[in-house]
């Protein structure tokens, strides 16, 4: 039998091209999916003609190999799915001309172009974010299509985000993309008094997709440093976009205080070190200083506005109390403790209290201490929401701990780790539940 007909390496270069096509998506999908809305003008159909570009890929990439060039090669189909498309539908016109006779010059010049610059936003990638946090979806929709299209997460990962259902997620974007072409919504940076009612759901996005990359929710990664990456870049073009706003300010401080910590976060076989674990002298400090310069021009922008620090600003706040302290120990937990007060008055969520929590067991005095950090915890115990994350379980079981009450502690990271998606997280939690024996 010949390496042709070998169903052995057939099956292997079948993973091979799977791993590349997923690997092309996550890095380039907001990328080809922002090309495509701008020259089919229409979100949804846009990210079809993506996927079927993906199945293509898989279909053709096995036998012909990876291309050099793998977006412009995903691009490049996409756009003769549409072209085929409009023919059908008899709507082959000048415009569409231009698109078809410029296409095969656009693959040959892709194909010897340097690989996409990192440090670059596309002016492409930010009207796909803008037009996703269209005012005519709610809150929700907006951040749960932008987490799809922008930071490539599937389902699972955004209703992790989320604390809903996955059939909820689902909902929720089939609907959006519908909502956006019912009501025309054009691919634009919208102008600039029409900015606030967009950017906070911007906002939201952009922490979302950092807030993925830090903790991945599924998969066999802690890290993934692509998606918060990429958050980084985008909240840095907001904030240069509106100079005056302190939110966009102090998401970027937020995002570089806390990105600062990822070289120390997973050992070298790419398990989770917790926070008291880590070497503290492989943190960046260049993302350190960057970080608190943002924090301080937030601080200042909310002050000429007369107006105190908003949620993310808070926030930064305290990545920056963990950023500057040389130990565990020696942290400023009372200021941690203050922040997230403030933090709860201005955004409260069930995932804010449980942090308080954790920020009180470390906290001196009378009203800190694992005693007082468990009945917060115990008081959070019947909110839905929280009922379907691992993080409940998984502080609970830390403070039994704490406390000595190892049989409690064992079955609190065991439910955590029935629940996490994550699969080093869940290693880890068993881990923990298995010293507790």
């Amino acid at each position: 039998m010949g390496e042709a007909d070998d169903p052995t390496a057939r099956r292997t270069d079948e993973e091979s091209a799977r791993r590349a096509v997923a690997a092309v998506w996550r890095i380039e999908s907001a990328r080809i999916v922002a090309t495509l809305t701008r020259v089919v003008g229409d979100f949804g159909l846009a990210e079809d003609l993506a996927q079927e570009a993906l199945a293509e890929a898989l279909e053709q990439w096995p036998s012909a190999g990876v291309p050099r060039n793998p977006g412009a090669w995903l691009t490049a189909v996409a756009k003769r799915r549409a072209i085929d498309g409009w023919r059908r539908r008899e709507r082959y016109d000048e415009r569409l001309a231009a698109i078809a006779h410029d296409l095969e010059a656009e693959q040959r010049e892709a194909a010897d172009a340097a690989p996409w610059d990192p440090d670059r936003i596309d002016d492409d990638v930010l009207r796909l974010v803008f037009t996703a946090c269209h005012p005519v979806l709610s809150r929700e929709a907006q951040v749960a299509l932008t987490l799809r299209v922008v930071g490539g997460l599937g389902s699972e990962e955004i209703a992790s985000a989320f604390l809903v259902p996955t059939s909820t997620v689902q909902q929720r974007i089939v609907r959006a993309k519908k909502a956006l072409a019912d009501a025309g919504v054009p691919f634009e940076v919208p102008a600039r008094d029409a900015f606030a009612a967009r950017l906070a759901g911007v906002l939201a996005v952009v922490y979302l997709v950092f807030t993925e990359g830090h903790a991945a929710s599924t998969g066999d990664r802690v890290l993934r440093a692509d998606l918060a990456q990429e958050a980084m870049r985008l909240g840095r073009v907001l904030a240069a976009l509106v100079p005056d706003e302190p939110e966009p300010h102090g998401l970027v401080a937020l995002m570089e205080l806390t990105a600062a910590r990822f070289p120390a976060r997973v050992d070298a076989a790419g398990d989770p070190v917790p926070l008291d674990r880590q070497d503290r002298t492989r943190w960046d400090r260049t993302l350190i200083a960057h970080g608190r310069g943002a924090l301080e021009y937030a601080e200042r922008a909310a002050a000429r506005r007369d107006r105190g620090l908003g949620p993310y600003a808070l926030q930064a706040v305290i990545a920056e109390a963990h950023a500057v302290a040389p130990s565990v120990e020696a942290t400023d937990w009372p200021r941690i403790v203050r922040a997230y007060d403030a933090l709860a008055e201005v955004a409260p969520s069930p995932v804010v209290a449980l942090n308080r929590a954790v920020a009180v067991s470390m906290a001196p005095g009378p009203d800190g201490g694992p005693e007082a950090a468990l009945a917060i915890v115990d008081a959070l115990a019947d909110d839905r929401r929280l009922r379907m994350s691992h993080l409940l379980p998984s502080v609970r079981g830390e403070l039994l701990a704490r406390l000595g009450r190892d049989a409690e502690a064992r079955a609190e990271f065991e439910e955590a780790a029935r629940l996490a998606g994550n699969d080093r997280e869940r290693a880890l939690l068993l881990a923990k539940a298995a010293a507790r024996r």
